[in-house]
């Protein structure tokens, strides 16, 4: 009997203890929820309830003799919800959370019966996001397109173009998707003149936490003309030969995307690329068959 007692008060002394802060976490992240039985007792025979008591069900996760009861999980939470069985031989029953989203904010309950609860207050930040830049030409006018996507953001951002002076240009409808894991990709296009200089910005912002990426590129040349490579000859004749050259740049922290199409003829349309910083200066004078071998050339030294 006395033996029954002092296992009773050793079961009443343990009991489970949370953070003594909120949990921050970005949507489309992974983060775990801190739950731990003190002193460190091992759990892994117990049943360990996770939940939000503003849901119905209310459970995210709940484990039970060594097994988890999907059943009784809420559809939101289904796949995305586990705990660490090695790491409850320590008493560690902690919650790791996938692909987080928006409406996974709030306050959850870590309950082990007979040893109490804790409450973990889960805040997600705002998703700040990656922006790509491609310059498309129009095969037979100076007109350039300029595309900019950006993706991974939360909440929503604006889309802003300006000239190399800091002037902002007039530019088309930021399209936005809101995708399923709640963050959004907006994308937008403008339309550049020879009468702009050969510097342009497109910036992607949100001004509610002051946070803004940037996308720069810079044309080579004292005019938009330098964009546009002479069209050879036509196909008819063997051999055609030009020369022309482009030098991109890209600065910034920020993973950028550039890509020129280069219309040589209606039957050869191809993409160069600049990430992050690389720099491609170009130059041909061939034929049409020597020109493909020089595109796969210059994407074998990129992607390599």
């Amino acid at each position: 009997c006395l033996s029954l007692l002092l296992r009773m008060k050793e079961t009443c002394l343990v009991h489970v203890v949370g953070p003594s802060q909120p949990i921050m976490a970005t949507v489309g992240d992974e983060v775990i929820l801190p739950c731990q039985l003190e002193p460190a007792t091992k759990a892994s025979g117990l049943t360990v309830e996770w939940a939000r008591p503003d849901l119905n069900p209310r459970f995210v996760y709940v484990w039970r003799d060594g097994v988890e009861l999907e059943s009784k999980t809420h559809p939101s939470y289904k796949r995305r919800t586990k705990v660490f069985p090695d790491e409850q031989k320590l008493g560690d029953v902690s919650l790791n959370l996938s692909k987080v989203k928006f409406s996974d904010g709030g306050t959850y309950k870590c309950f082990i019966p007979g040893h109490g609860d804790a409450l973990i207050q889960l805040v997600l930040l705002e998703k700040v996001g990656v922006v790509s830049f491609e310059p498309i030409q129009k095969p037979v006018d100076i007109q350039v397109f300029h595309n900019c996507e950006s993706e991974g953001w939360y909440p929503e951002p604006e889309v802003l173009w300006l000239d190399g002076e800091g002037n902002l240009l007039s530019a088309g409808p930021t399209e936005t998707v809101r995708g399923p894991d709640d963050l959004y990709t907006v994308s937008s296009r403008v339309t550049v003149e020879k009468r702009h200089s050969n510097s342009f910005t497109c910036r992607v912002q949100q001004k509610n936490i002051n946070q803004t990426r940037e996308t720069h590129i810079h044309i080579a040349g004292s005019n938009m003309k330098g964009l546009k490579p002479p069209l050879p000859t036509p196909l008819t004749e063997k051999k055609q030969t030009f020369s022309y050259t482009y030098i991109f740049t890209s600065r910034g922290s920020v993973n950028v995307k550039f890509v020129l199409r280069l219309v040589l003829e209606e039957s050869i349309k191809r993409n160069y690329c600049a990430q992050r910083g690389w720099l491609i200066h170009y130059n041909v004078s061939c034929s049409l068959a020597a020109i493909y071998k020089k595109i796969n050339q210059a994407f074998s030294s990129i992607f390599r």
